[in-house]
C-alpha cells in the first residue's frame, strides 16, 4: 500500500496492517489533541498513555529537518503502529507530505523493494536479515535496540562500493521522548557519541543516569535509567542501564559494554546477566544464542577483557533468546531461563 500524503485520497487496505494504518491516520486526522501510545514493555510493564499530537508534530519536524527530508520524498513504514516508533513513522510522512511506502512489519520487511527510498526506520534485526537491500534507502534510522559491533560492520562491508551513498543513524530514546532525541551515524562516518536535536538539553542526575529537558516532548524533565558519558551539552555516550549493572565481589560491571567488546569477536547475539552468588553477590555469566560451539569458546577463552574479574563466570548457549515484538531482548525473560535451567 502506498499514501500519497500530497493528496487527500486514501488508498484502501488489504492487509491487517494497512487497516491499522489507515485507523491511526483516521485518529490523527481527528478533532482530538490526543493520541494513545503503548510502550514496548522491554524496561518494564508495557502501559498505554495519551500523548499531545503538537508534541507529536515538534517531534517529526527535528527528525525530518536533521535528514533533509522534503516533501515528495518517499519513506517506508516497516514497524508496528501500535508503538511510537511506527506512529511517528506515520507523523514525519504526514506532516512532511513524503510519499510513504506501507510494508507488514517482519523480520526482512523490504525483501521485494525494488526501488529507491528516501527514508526508513527499522530495527536492528531487521536491519540483519535486509543488508542485501539496504544500499536502495538513503537514510536509515535504527531503533529499538543498540547495533551491535558485527551488524555495524556488516553494514560497512555491504555498503562499501555501493553507487549511492546511504547514511545509517542509531537512534536514542523511548516512548516518553516521543521517539528518538538524539542520533549517532554508523556509516558512513563511525561516530562515538549520540548527538541530540533540536533544543533538547541533557545532564546527569545523582546516580550518573541520564537527564533530558525537552519540553516540547515531554511536560517535565525526564529522568532515565541509562548511565552514560556526557561530552558536552550536545553529546553523550550509552554506557549502559543501571538495572542492568552486575555488582560482583564490590566489581560494577556494565553488561552493555561487555556485550560489545564479545561483539567485536563473534557473530551471535550475546547478553551478560548478573546471578545471585553467595561468595561474590552476582557472578557474571555469559548467554550466548545459538547451538554451543567449540570454536566460539575458544574464541571466548582468549578475549581481552578489562580485567580478570570481568571474565564471566560461565558461559551458557541457548538456542534462541527471547525477544518481545519490537525486537528487543527480554531480559528478563532470559533471567528465568537461568535459573530454571
Amino acid at each position: 500500500m502506498k499514501i500519497d500524503f500530497s493528496t487527500h485520497e486514501r488508498p484502501i487496505a488489504n492487509t491487517n496492517f494497512e487497516k491499522q494504518v489507515l485507523s491511526f491516520l483516521r485518529s490523527w486526522n481527528d478533532d482530538s489533541a490526543m493520541v494513545k501510545v503503548q510502550t514496548s514493555g522491554s524496561t518494564g510493564t508495557p502501559k498505554v498513555f495519551d500523548i499531545e499530537k503538537e508534541r507529536m508534530r515538534h517531534s517529526a519536524k527535528m527528525t525530518c529537518d536533521i535528514l533533509g527530508l522534503k516533501e515528495s520524498d518517499t519513506a517506508l513504514l516497516c514497524l508496528p503502529v501500535e508503538y511510537i516508533s511506527g506512529k511517528m513513522m506515520v507523523v514525519r510522512a504526514a506532516e512532511r507530505k513524503l510519499n510513504l511506502i506501507v510494508k507488514t512489519p517482519s523480520v526482512n520487511p523490504i525483501k521485494d523493494l525494488n526501488q529507491e527510498i528516501t527514508f526508513c526506520a527499522m530495527s536492528p534485526l531487521q536491519v540483519e536479515n535486509s543488508l542485501d537491500k539496504i544500499h536502495l534507502i538513503k537514510n536509515i534510522i535504527i531503533g529499538g535496540a543498540a547495533v551491535s559491533e558485527s551488524l555495524k560492520t556488516k553494514i560497512s562491508e555491504q555498503l562499501k562500493g555501493a553507487k549511492t551513498q546511504s547514511k545509517i543513524f542509531e537512534t536514542y530514546g523511548m516512548s516518553e521522548t516521543l521517539s528518538h532525541i538524539a542520533l549517532k551515524q554508523i556509516y558512513p562516518l563511525a561516530e562515538e557519541y549520540f548527538t541530540v536535536l533540536g533544543n533538547i538539553k541533557i545532564s546527569l542526575d545523582e546516580r550518573g543516569c541520564l537527564q533530558i529537558d525537552a519540553p516540547r516532548l515531554n511536560s517535565e524533565i525526564l529522568k532515565t535509567n541509562d548511565l552514560v558519558e556526557i561530552k558536552n551539552e550536545k553529546e553523550f555516550k550509552f554506557l549502559g542501564r543501571i538495572d542492568h549493572v552486575i555488582n560482583s565481589g564490590g566489581l560494577k560491571i556494565y553488561p552493555e559494554q561487555l556485550e560489545k567488546l564479545v561483539k567485536k569477536e563473534i557473530p551471535n547475539e550475546v547478553v551478560f546477566l548478573g546471578i545471585p552468588d553467595e561468595i561474590l553477590g552476582q557472578k557474571s555469566v555469559l548467554l550466548v544464542e545459538g547451538q554451543e560451539n567449540k570454536q566460539i569458546i575458544e574464541r571466548l577463552k582468549i578475549l581481552n577483557y578489562p580485567s580478570k574479574n570481568h571474565k564471566p563466570k560461565e558461559i551458557i548457549f541457548l538456542e534462541t533468546f527471547p525477544r518481545i515484538p519490537n525486537g528487543k531482548i527480554d531480559r528478563q525473560k532470559l533471567i528465568e531461563s537461568v535459573y530454571k535451567g
